[in-house]
């Protein structure tokens, strides 16, 4: 059985999530996620289980180790874990999604010490040879608290029985076990090579909730990729500061750099 833990979100577009412990409870938390933690708290870090669960974990994206955080003082001790990019921070209570959902590799954050994190293999083969991102997803198990990062804006989805949403395989942050997930075809000759939404598409069937994210680190991490190629690119040779090349990034993030 999870720990029963209280936690407050601080912060707007670059969040972190403190979490409240009363002596023995504990909060398990990806390595390197943590922030400040107060007088008390005690860390520990580990496979989790033994190798095996240490290896399934790096398949999904996630550190070979996990970190858990032990309070052993009097009174309430506070543990803060922060995003590693722009985005939001989604508190997962399993139980209102019948102890199990499906989310996204790499978006964990943290979670009640009690709480196990699995890998999900897709059900079809389709999801798992054109899936791209979709392909390895984590399976957070239990009857307590978890949290996920995305990135940007979250969209909360609550599809009917049969209902079906198309979605791009990376803005997908997760879904409660009873959804349905495939992978389409986007079909059209233009729309596969110059629609710029890759050739397949992620196809999600109610009933059940789906979380969506309007900024996916893949997205975002091409677009600075691009940006610093453009200027690695220049023509005229200039130098530039780190003011100067961080103009061109955000530049090109909006896409309003067009002098190349």
């Amino acid at each position: 059985m999870a720990d029963i833990v209280d936690y407050m979100i601080i912060g707007d577009d670059m969040q972190l999530v403190e979490i409240e412990l009363d002596p023995g409870e504990g909060i398990r938390a990806e390595a390197g996620a943590m922030m400040y933690m107060e007088d008390g708290i005690e860390m520990q870090t580990n496979t989790g289980g033994g190798i095996f669960k240490g290896l399934k974990r790096m398949i999904t994206g996630e550190s070979f180790f996990i970190t858990n955080f032990y309070f052993n003082g009097n009174g309430k001790g506070h543990v803060a874990f922060g995003a590693p990019y722009p985005g939001k921070i989604i508190p997962l209570q399993l139980t209102d999604f019948g102890g199990s959902f499906i989310c996204q590799k790499d978006s964990f954050l943290c979670a009640a010490k009690g709480i196990e994190i699995e890998i999900a293999f897709t059900k079809k083969i389709g999801a798992g040879f054109f899936g791209g991102e979709g392909f390895i997803l984590q399976r957070l198990q239990g009857d307590g608290l978890a949290f996920v990062h995305a990135g940007g804006t979250i969209i909360k989805k609550q599809l009917m029985q049969g209902e079906t949403l198309r979605v791009d395989t990376g803005c997908i942050v997760g879904f409660s076990e009873n959804v349905d997930y495939d992978i389409q075809f986007v079909g059209g000759f233009t729309n596969a090579l110059f629609g710029g939404e890759g050739l397949f598409l992620a196809k999600l069937r109610g009933p059940g909730t789906v979380y969506l994210q309007s900024l996916p680190f893949s997205r975002l991490a091409d677009r600075i990729h691009a940006a610093g190629m453009r200027y690695s690119g220049n023509h005229r040779g200039e130098q530039k500061g780190i003011g100067g090349i961080g103009g061109d990034i955000l530049g090109g993030l909006l896409g309003g750099d067009n002098r190349y």
